[in-house]
């Protein structure tokens, strides 16, 4: 027997459940209104969504997602709010990250092409150069973790390889996946890594492409465009080496068929293949664009989703078969831990001063 407990209003008694069905929904805050309530700038705010500091929530409207109150107030609660949730998506270069760890701006760009720091971020400055950003927090973390690696023998890239930019794009992929449920948005976050022939090659089906277009992700915005600077561009952005672009290209064929079983891409009404099967779209899809890692937007047309390939996804083959075993990327990746307890204790106070003084 299913009993209903009731409400006594004024006027009369009514379920419980229609009561609770007519209350008003949590409210949810804009990226904008979010922001300025946790004393962000736009770019520490959206850094932190992608991060994972902040979570977020679809807007009903099909708009940019959204900051719960709840989530406002749980952050605003903490006891090193602001400085804290600053702290934890301050970005810093090469001569920043240099100094922050002490050592010079030479082993600092050989930590990062061998893979041991990741990039979050990067632009070309008006010298046409790409400019890498770090997480504050990743550099103290491999100081802690392989306080070795700041003194004696520079770090050797494995064969001259300059892991920066495949790590990036890994992470950057990663990020961007966590950021939507929408499996169309996921695969086109896969597919921005790729150029438009293996795009052509994988996804025959045109309406497909033009979905993925329509969703890729946000990237540079390159000033003054020119096919120089957009050719460097290219390099940081598309998979370059013949095992991770087939990572990337069996990656995008699982995200097609997940996003196929949530829903067909749009096509026009009655286009032939709707009548064989395919159900027609009725609406285009918005497009709806999930904030880039990079500050800007390219006029490219490939775009990317699920857990990226490690900075080393597949192992080397061809040539370079002997070459070391992947690592994997950016925090996630397991290496051998300080020798010695006494080291990591120095590096962390060494490293807390700077931070101090830094602020």
């Amino acid at each position: 027997m299913t009993v209903f407990a009731t409400v006594t209003t004024k006027n009369a008694v009514v379920p419980a459940v229609a009561a609770r069905a007519t209350a008003p929904a949590a409210p949810r805050l804009t990226p904008g209104a979010a922001a300025r309530e946790l004393e962000l700038r736009r770019g520490e705010f959206e850094l932190a969504v992608q991060l994972g500091h902040i979570r977020t929530v679809p807007d009903p409207g099909g708009g940019p997602r959204r900051v719960t109150a709840r989530e406002v107030a749980r952050l605003r609660a903490a006891a090193d709010f602001p400085e804290g949730l600053r702290e934890r998506v301050r970005t810093v270069g090469t001569g920043e990250g240099a100094d922050l760890l002490g050592i010079a701006p030479g082993r600092f760009t050989r930590l990062a092409r061998t893979g041991r720091l990741t990039p979050v971020r990067c632009y070309l400055n008006r010298y046409r150069a790409v400019v890498w950003l770090y997480v504050a927090d990743d550099l103290v973390e491999l100081a802690l973790r392989e306080p070795e690696s700041l003194s004696g023998r520079h770090p050797e890239p494995d064969g001259g390889q300059d892991w920066r930019a495949r790590n990036w794009r890994g992470r950057r992929i990663a990020m961007l996946a966590r950021q939507t449920d929408d499996q169309w948005e996921q695969a086109a976050a896969v597919a921005s890594v790729l150029d438009g022939a293996h795009l052509a090659e994988i996804v025959r089906d045109p309406y497909e492409r033009a979905c993925l277009r329509r969703l890729q992700p946000e990237t540079f915005r390159i000033h003054p465009e020119s096919a120089i600077a957009q050719a460097i561009a290219d390099r940081v952005l598309l998979a370059d080496e013949p095992e991770e672009i087939e990572w990337y290209r069996l990656r995008l064929v699982e995200a097609l068929a997940d996003a196929r079983d949530q829903c067909p891409a749009p096509r026009p009404i009655g286009d032939p293949a709707g009548e064989r099967g395919v159900p027609a779209a009725t609406e285009p899809v918005t497009k709806r664009r999930a904030p880039g890692s990079v500050e800007a937007v390219t006029k490219r047309g490939a775009p990317a989703g699920v857990e990226p390939p490690a900075p080393r996804p597949l192992g080397r083959t061809g040539p370079r078969t002997g070459a070391p075993a992947a690592r994997p990327a950016g925090p996630e990746r397991t290496r051998r831990k300080p020798t010695s307890q006494e080291g990591g204790a120095r590096v962390q106070r060494s490293l807390l001063g700077r931070l101090r003084r830094g602020k």
